[in-house]
């Protein structure tokens, strides 16, 4: 079989699928209404958790939707999985949290799972995976261009038997929870090494002295529950057996992480990107103008029918990169994932635009999930690597390869 003869999916993953239908059918989307009422009360500046979300987790559970993110925990493969995290998708604030495969908790306990210890494992990775405590991943920098993980400032120094941080960070996601118990963070622990051995990974629990969450930072004016949050590390002492994976391992751990957690981002936009067409379809059935349904106007068929297309063009990718990552492994898929990086949230963005041009007024205000969807599908064209890098590593790529012809 090649790369591009896809598997069909097992009877196991067909099941979970099909039950993941009905858990977002049945109890996910018609709790989204519990929760925005619950964080509007709250207000932006609390990240408790909506209960509702703690009752849809149990539900998971008992159907068995549950950590189905990691193949060693769910016995899936990415291109099994893939299906079930689209679904996710159409629910971003309450589905993967639901089923425990909420970014960044994902991709920490990949790491963990990859390069912990067996005290890590044990103090953190469990926890995680058994849903009792959420984390962070602490890389991004506000001063310096975290686009190239080679410029990361963040000092982290070895004093005796412990490792001392000093640095800032931003954009850490899930800092703002109150269920937060640790941090990974990446800094230098070697200037002088080659460029690619001056990194490390610490883990860091949330109430080590001299670590300070400053602030949440939203997005286009959307603050998450977990929050995306301003850290700083202030001579933090933590012991050296804290460290994940070795001293200078830190971005082959990070490339380790981050080829998953792009794709499983691909794979919950796919879904958002589906719920939008959905949306979009049924404004344009519902709603009259000039004389005729929205659907009758020509401008309004093509917008749907390219949705369509392009969707279907950014699922195929989506799924060809995760059966490449099944049978060749992550470095082997590294610039497919780079494509799907730059096409999924591409394409999710454009149909979510679509559709709140369809619905006018409605698509801007929070009377529809449309605005904070293009908001954070918007901000994926930044996160885990701009558009940009991505680009440059997949021309670089090409300029390498070798002729097709014969």
């Amino acid at each position: 079989m090649s790369d591009y003869e896809l598997p069909p999916p097992s009877k196991r993953a067909r099941d979970l699928r099909e039950r993941m239908a009905r858990f977002l059918r049945e109890d996910v989307l018609p709790a989204e209404a519990e929760y925005e009422r619950y964080r509007r009360e709250a207000g932006p500046d609390d990240h408790v958790l909506p209960p509702v979300v703690e009752e849809l987790k149990k539900q998971a559970r008992s159907e068995g939707l549950w950590n189905l993110f990691l193949p060693a925990e769910s016995g899936l493969t990415q291109l099994e999985y893939a299906p079930i995290a689209e679904l996710s998708g159409w629910s971003l604030d309450l589905a993967p949290e639901a089923i425990n495969c909420q970014a960044p908790d994902s991709g920490n306990m990949e790491l963990l799972h990859l390069l912990g210890t067996e005290q890590q494992t044990r103090e953190w990775l469990r926890p995680l995976l058994a849903g009792e405590i959420r984390s962070g991943f602490a890389m991004t920098e506000p001063e310096v261009a975290s686009s190239d993980a080679t410029n990361i400032a963040t000092r982290i120094t070895k004093d005796g038997g412990d490792y001392v941080i000093n640095g800032r960070k931003w954009w850490t996601s899930g800092a703002m929870d109150p269920r937060c118990a640790f941090f990974i963070v990446m800094g230098k622990t070697d200037p002088t090494a080659a460029t690619h051995r001056q990194q490390t990974m610490v883990l860091v629990p949330r109430d080590t002295p001299g670590v300070t969450v400053v602030r949440d930072y939203p997005v286009f004016g959307h603050h998450d529950q977990h929050g995306h949050a301003e850290v700083q590390f202030t001579d933090v002492r933590v012991p050296v057996q804290n460290v994940i994976g070795e001293e200078g391992g830190g971005f082959a751990a990070a490339q380790a992480r981050l080829g998953p957690g792009r794709i499983h981002h691909c794979m919950r936009a796919i879904g958002a990107a589906e719920r939008a067409l959905a949306m979009l379809v049924a404004r344009a059935k519902s709603r009259t103008a000039f004389g005729s349904p929205l659907s009758d106007k020509g401008v309004v068929r093509q917008q749907i029918a390219e949705s369509r297309v392009e969707l279907e063009q950014a699922r195929l990718l989506c799924h060809h990169t995760s059966h490449v990552i099944d049978v060749r492994g992550n470095k082997a898929a590294k610039d497919l994932v780079a494509m799907a990086k730059v096409v999924v949230p591409r394409t999710a963005a454009t149909i979510i635009d679509r559709a709140i041009q369809v619905h006018g007024g409605a698509g801007i205000s929070d009377a529809t999930p449309l605005a904070a969807m293009y908001g954070w599908h918007r901000a994926m064209r930044l996160f885990d690597g701009p558009d940009e890098v991505h680009i440059e590593a997949i021309a670089k790529a090409e300029l390498r390869r070798e002729s097709p012809l014969p």
